[in-house]
């Protein structure tokens, strides 16, 4: 139990350049409809001005503060594994890990981004035609993406990532469970976007710190979906050209909260509530890009 006492629960964020995020707030209206005493806090590397070599002293630090445990996001979905004591079925076949319980002394790893993707694909019409998808980013987030939607049946995957290593390795990974026809690595974007049905975007490029385009406009189609897992800004620069270019489109919101539901259960042991938690995020987005909002003015 945490240091918050019985019924308490202590939880943070690990992750650079996260003050946006809503994840807080999510869990924390979720925690008070349960009526428990739920504190969410952010651990961000660029305000620490720390890289993932810092994670070994951070768990150990929560860990002794009496957290639950502590959701990872990027750079550090992958860095942690290696100081953690037991990976989630789901987690060790993605590679990634998004939520870590600290539990009997042990670490536990779980991803809850792949069910959170595929919540809000289900969701979609984009999900009776999958076919052949385009995915940029093969990170941590990119791995359990990719692996959800070939999950969900996409005939083929067709990775892309500045790291042309990283998006092989995934590719090879992913191969082992979903067969070598049905994902492949490439380095010829504009051939790939040529035949896709649709097009993932899990990289940072389009959040308020990496603002732009992932890809030439001129490559999307009409008859394309895009999907951008990306929440803040929930309207990207890749959503706005996808939609003005005749492309159904998918924002981020449907993953997060998805995936914050999941992580909410691991933490707690109880049910956070997906219409409620919806609600909620709505009303933060909103509050968020208000002129002079709350956020703007730091509180």
């Amino acid at each position: 139990m945490s240091s918050l006492g019985n019924g308490a629960f202590l939880v943070g964020l690990v992750g650079s350049g996260i003050q946006l995020s809503l994840t807080p707030a999510l869990h924390e209206r979720a925690g008070d409809r349960h009526g428990v005493r739920y504190l969410y806090q952010l651990i961000d590397l660029a305000r620490l001005r720390v890289g993932v070599e810092a994670l070994p002293e951070l768990l150990t630090a929560a860990e002794q503060m009496g957290f639950n445990g502590l959701n990872i996001t990027h750079p550090c979905k992958q860095a942690v594994i290696p100081y953690l004591h037991e990976l989630s079925e789901k987690a060790s076949a993605v590679g990634a890990v998004n939520t870590v319980v600290f539990k009997a002394g042990r670490r536990i790893g779980h991803n809850t981004d792949c069910w959170g993707f595929s919540q809000a694909i289900l969701e979609s019409p984009a999900s009776k035609r999958l076919g052949t998808v385009v995915q940029l980013g093969a990170g941590g987030a990119g791995a359990a993406v990719a692996y959800a939607v070939l999950s969900l049946g996409a005939a083929r995957l067709v990775l892309f990532d500045r790291d042309e290593t990283r998006a092989e390795s995934l590719a090879a990974k992913l191969a082992g469970r979903f067969g070598a026809d049905r994902v492949v690595a490439s380095s010829d974007l504009p051939a790939a976007m040529a035949t896709a049905d649709g097009l993932i975007h899990a990289t940072p490029t389009g959040t308020a710190a990496h603002p732009g385009l992932p890809l030439p406009a001129q490559l999307l189609r009409s008859t394309q979906w895009v999907v951008d897992i990306v929440y803040f800004p929930l309207e990207t620069e890749l959503l706005k050209v996808a939609r003005r270019r005749g492309c159904l489109t998918i924002d981020g919101g449907g993953m997060a909260i998805y995936q914050a539901v999941r992580a909410f259960h691991h933490f707690t042991d109880l049910q956070a509530d997906a219409a409620h938690m919806r609600r909620d995020f709505d009303q933060l987005v909103e509050a968020r890009d208000r002129p002079h909002s709350a956020w703007e003015c730091g509180r």
